[in-house]
């Protein structure tokens, strides 16, 4: 059985998100997303393990090959907390805003 990995900690590699970035635009197999990469396919794939993971990604058979895309999903939670984080932000700083004019 797979763990689950952070998402933030998945995105923290260069490799990583590149990788997320490209299927951000569309999806692919690993074939098509090693293509111009500096690194290998088989690297390529243990990175893909990760996203996939981290709920980032999810692949689907289409004959002999697996095409990768960005999960829907796993992207809104990413943006849910950096919803929160944000949020949290624009109160602290009403908060400053509100101090400093009594």
């Amino acid at each position: 059985m797979a763990y689950a990995v952070d998402p933030w900690t998945a995105l923290g590699d260069p490799s990583r998100r590149l990788i997320f970035e490209r299927l951000t635009e569309r999806s692919q197999s690993v074939t098509e997303i090693a293509d111009g990469m500096p690194i290998s396919r088989p690297a390529v794939s243990q990175h893909l393990r990760v996203l996939k993971q981290a709920c980032l990604v999810r692949d689907r058979p289409v004959g002999t090959r697996r095409i990768y895309e960005v999960d829907p999903q796993g992207l809104a939670a990413l943006r849910g907390e950096l919803d929160r984080f944000w949020g949290k932000t624009l109160e602290n700083f009403k908060q400053l805003a509100d101090e400093e004019g009594d």
